[in-house]
């Protein structure tokens, strides 16, 4: 362990926490020494001390699996992680020990949580602003008079568009990064002394994540409260921490103000952490000629969902675009603005209203029973979720093999890759796992014994089996950190040159659209605003909210240039 590390832990544990410019003698949250194990598993966080002052920004980074959600869910007792050694400290009290009534009185109301997982941490049968009343009324915040129209208001806050509307619909009925909204708005609801911010921004666009990043500083600001946030942005942490501690497995190998540790990393794998970042300095693909017959070409399309009470939205209007084979198109945009919709009507997943695609030739609308079933071996999705895609009952080796299971991929001319017998599909499954950076014990586990990490590039691995023409990538990297997703990305650009595939990439970070997108095709309110080759719009964007989302993009001023100003703070 790095001399660095040494002196990080005695800065982190001490008495002579300093952020921005100010010191504290008592910090809010002390963690000292602290071990955390699973039933049947070895410790996942060994040894860690750490504090967090009030009004400052602590920003944890790591690898996924290095124990970042680990630690944040043992401040409040959550998950089945147990506390075999050090201690917890919150306001001056031990808290690793308490009891339920005062972690009941501790939860919500003095540390918030934002969970990683917005798919399946919001209740599927509860209106949305029912979740954000019964917060307040828990904690005796509001009346049951009175709570709804104040979730109204937390939900605006939280950045949701119409939030009246939003109120009355149902999780499931909402985006990904709509639902990560509203679970920092019930974190916030309480006004809490600590915010836990596990992943908080992952699932959000740039434009919607600078929002709520800069509303989580103002809320700082004002009331002195603290921010322990859970990232594998290193952008985000450039810009929003007054310090950063670096984990790998359980442990903190350094910690250090923002500067320091970005300027001049001390310790080898935060060196390596920084180097695998995607940087708005990545050089773009050269532009590739048009083909003159596009692999899939769609016009026209538009879906309007209802929403009950006489409420419609149209979420894709009159959307055309097209890909060529062997090209990577980028689809960018705010959350909600139609990007996974359009997605999955290209995917035959979702019927659209109007317009129509064409697919190698083939009426996408036109097919239906075993023509449209022998089509899904030729387009394969990865979803933006990952705890909600992989079935929670099979082994990771069931999981990567069944689309072999399922179809033939020996009638499209694949030798070799229909395993034989359960010896054929354990190697396939390897081979796969290997592809997507995992090791080969992990095929034995199941879902729930991943981090969400982990999990997508199951998910990943699955989705490339059949080695498919086209891949509709929606968010594939925004649950991974920054050294698998350099690993990923690489992935995808090495199989697409071997297998001239396609991908239609849906994402909000623009530093991975630079790298790996050919085109990019730019949403707003169901509509497209802007196409142009990745060079074009990055360096001559046309439209002003295409500016608008360049200008969000975190860490975008340098490495030290792009951090926020510190706020002033007293002691």
């Amino acid at each position: 362990m790095s001399a660095n590390h040494d002196a990080g832990q005695r800065a982190a544990d001490g008495s002579t926490a300093q952020s921005g410019s100010g010191a504290w003698a008592h910090p809010l949250l002390r963690i000292e020494d602290l071990r955390v194990e699973y039933p049947g598993s070895g410790p996942a966080v060994t040894g860690v001390s750490l504090t967090v002052a009030r009004g400052e920004t602590v920003a944890l980074v790591g690898e996924s699996g290095s124990g970042k959600s680990t630690l944040a869910n043992a401040v409040i007792r959550l998950g089945d992680g147990a506390v075999t050694g050090g201690r917890i400290l919150f306001d001056g009290e031990r808290i690793d020990d308490a009891g339920p009534r005062l972690l009941r009185q501790i939860r919500g109301a003095r540390i918030g949580l934002v969970p990683q997982d917005p798919g399946t941490s919001l209740n599927p049968v509860l209106r949305i602003g029912d979740q954000v009343a019964e917060a307040l009324r828990i904690h005796g915040r509001a009346t049951r008079r009175d709570a709804w129209v104040q979730a109204v208001e937390i939900l605006g806050t939280a950045g949701l568009d119409r939030p009246e509307l939003r109120a009355r619909q149902y999780p499931q009925d909402l985006s990904g990064g709509q639902r990560q909204r509203v679970l920092i708005g019930i974190a916030l609801a309480c006004g809490p002394q600590l915010v836990i911010a596990d992943e908080p921004t992952s699932a959000l666009d740039v434009t919607v994540q600078k929002r709520i990043l800069d509303h989580l500083a103002v809320r700082a600001a004002e009331s002195g409260a603290a921010l322990l946030l859970i990232t594998h942005d290193l952008g985000v942490a450039a810009d929003r921490a007054d310090r950063i501690a670096v984990m790998r497995n359980g442990e903190i190998v350094e910690t250090g103000s923002t500067a320091s540790i970005l300027d001049n990393p001390q310790h080898e794998y935060t060196r390596r952490l920084l180097a695998a970042a995607p940087s708005l300095d990545t050089a773009t693909r050269s532009a590739r000629p048009a083909a003159p017959v596009p692999l899939l070409a769609a016009t026209g399309l538009r879906k309007t969902f209802h929403l009950g009470h006489g409420e419609t939205l149209t979420a894709v209007d009159d959307v055309s675009l097209h890909l060529d084979r062997g090209e990577t198109l980028a689809v960018v945009g705010e959350s909600g603005s139609g990007k996974t919709t359009t997605a999955r009507i290209l995917a035959r997943l979702e019927q659209p209203d109007a317009g129509g695609i064409i697919f190698d030739g083939l009426d996408l609308g036109a097919l239906s029973g075993s023509r449209l079933r022998a089509l899904r071996q030729r387009i394969q999705v990865v979803y933006q979720n990952p705890y909600a895609a992989l079935n929670p009952k099979l082994t990771v080796e069931a999981i990567v093999t069944e689309p072999l299971r399922a179809f033939d991929p020996e009638s499209r001319g694949w030798r070799g890759l229909t395993p034989h017998g359960r010896a054929g599909r354990r190697h396939r499954a390897a081979e796969l796992l290997d592809q997507v950076e995992l090791p080969a014990a992990y095929a034995a586990r199941r879902p729930a014994e991943l981090s969400g990490g982990q999990r997508q590039r199951v998910a990943i691995a699955r989705a490339l089996s059949l080695r498919p023409d086209l891949v509709v990538l929606d968010e594939p990297v925004s649950a991974l950190d920054v050294s698998v997703q350099a690993q990923i990305l690489t992935l995808l650009e090495n199989l697409q040159a071997e297998l001239r595939s396609s991908y239609l990439f849906i994402t909000h970070d623009l530093a991975v659209v630079r790298r790996i997108a050919d085109r990019v095709a730019v949403m707003r309110d169901g509509r497209i605003v802007e196409t142009a080759s990745t060079a074009d719009i990055f360096s001559a964007p046309t439209h002003e909210y295409t500016r608008e989302l360049l200008a969000a993009v975190p860490g975008a001023a340098g490495t030290s240039g792009g951090r926020r100003a510190p706020v002033e703070r007293t002691a």
